[in-house]
């Protein structure tokens, strides 16, 4: 046993005569299954099954036996194990006890402490007018329309369709892009200036030629660095027409009937919206000081499970965009380094969290997780029925119980937190 870790050390042993009896019981199974030349089938002698298959008896004798040995001896010392243990140091010998190390981890002791009445500040930004008209605004432009411009060149802010081509100034039979069906608005922040300066006062059906140089650290690596010679031919000129600020246009966007409804309605979902961020962040900052608080080894397997989700979850990410995982600028190795502390800290609440679901009894009910289940289907491609049975199969639902489980127990700390509500200046 090592201090202040939760690593345990157990010697597994067997007694002679159950390993026997096992021993038995395997090479009676090989005896029904082997073919053996010279014998028909289930009337190979046991001694010759023993010599022929020693080893593989043994190896399964050893497979069957050590695990239920070990959860009989941890089940003595009330120990919960956290993963499987590993075995080592195995002696099988001829007519003594099957011995072995088990080396493993435990969940930690854990002393709560008092966690009810933890003292919080909950700052909250207020809703301004600007906020409101924020809003409005993004709804005006949503519902903005595009028209076409067939009585003038085009000039900024105006959006342009067009097609495209892109070669390497350096290699001109190198084509980098060919874009059949382009557009970009002048005069918008992301558009290239080259683009912005070649396409204004053009009309449809104009052609313009010009280079492009890409910086070096430009995100798409096969145009980093090149100057590139694009032939752009524009198809289609259309001016953006913004509704103007009045009660038709709250009917448009909303089911408000007059823009001041419309104002309110924004105001009250601004309002509602900002205490649930500041009420998540309350939240957060009360996991904080139970993490802070409660000190306690936690579990190396624990850690490194949540590690390898986090590098699991990155590594769909890079799938969904197209990207090679084996092919992309990452160091793995650090960026495992890098991921550790976090999931150390992850995996440190969890565990106080349900132990503080212990402590109160709580528990998540099936109606609550089949609420997560559908808001969970709901996201994705399959039926809450399905994506249950998934779960189910792959262990998933006891992870989504353990963390509603989890969330019910940060709830009960928060409605229990002596916390101090104030709007801030920002």
């Amino acid at each position: 046993m090592e201090a202040e870790t939760c690593k345990r050390e157990l010697v597994i042993q067997i007694p002679f005569n159950v390993v026997q009896k096992e021993s038995e019981n395997i090479a009676a199974q090989y005896a029904r299954k082997a073919q053996v030349p010279g014998f028909r089938p289930g009337r190979v002698p046991r001694d010759f099954i023993l010599r022929r298959y020693r080893e593989a008896i043994r190896e399964e004798v050893a497979q069957t036996l050590l695990p239920k040995f070990f959860h009989d001896a941890i089940k003595e010392q009330h120990w919960d194990v956290a993963g499987e243990p590993r075995f080592e140091d195995l002696k099988f010998e001829d007519e003594k006890p099957l011995t072995a190390k088990a080396t493993f981890e435990v969940y930690p002791q854990i002393e709560l402490g008092e966690y009810k009445g933890l003292e919080v500040s909950e700052d909250q930004a207020p809703v301004t007018d600007a906020d409101v008209d924020q809003e409005i605004e993004k709804l005006r432009q949503g519902a903005a329309t595009f028209e076409v411009v067939e009585d003038r060149f085009s000039a900024e802010g105006d959006t342009l369709e067009f097609s495209y081509e892109g070669w390497d100034v350096k290699s001109p039979k190198s084509k980098l892009l060919e874009v059949k069906d382009g557009m970009i608005r002048l005069g918008e922040e992301g558009t290239l200036a080259e683009f912005n300066e070649n396409l204004r006062g053009v009309k449809p059906g104009d052609t313009r030629e010009f280079e492009v140089k890409y910086p070096e650290d430009f995100p798409l690596k096969k145009l980093a660095g090149k100057a590139v010679k694009f032939k752009v031919e524009v198809q289609a000129i259309k001016h953006k027409v913004v509704p103007p600020l009045d009660d038709d246009l709250a009917k448009t966007v909303s089911d408000a009937s007059t823009l001041e409804e419309l104002r309110a309605k924004l105001r009250k979902e601004l309002e509602e919206g900002r205490q649930r961020e500041a009420e998540a962040a309350t939240r957060r900052k009360l996991m904080e000081m139970l993490i802070e608080k409660v000190k306690f080894p936690v579990p190396e397997i624990l850690i490194e499970e949540r590690v390898d989700e986090k590098l699991g979850n990155m590594l769909g990410l890079l799938y969904d965009q197209g990207v090679d995982p084996l092919k992309a600028n990452v160091n793995w190795s650090q960026m495992r380094a890098d991921l550790r502390p976090d999931a150390e800290k992850e995996v440190r609440g969890g565990l106080i969290l349900a132990k503080i679901a212990e402590a109160e009894g709580i528990e998540v009910s099936e109606e609550e997780m089949d609420e997560d289940i559908r808001r969970l289907a709901a996201g994705g491609r399959e039926s809450a029925a399905t994506l249950k049975s998934r779960l189910t199969q792959r262990g998933g639902l006891n992870r989504l119980q353990f963390r509603r489980r989890n969330q019910k127990a940060l709830d009960f700390v928060y409605r229990n937190a002596k916390v101090t509500r104030q709007l801030s200046s920002t």
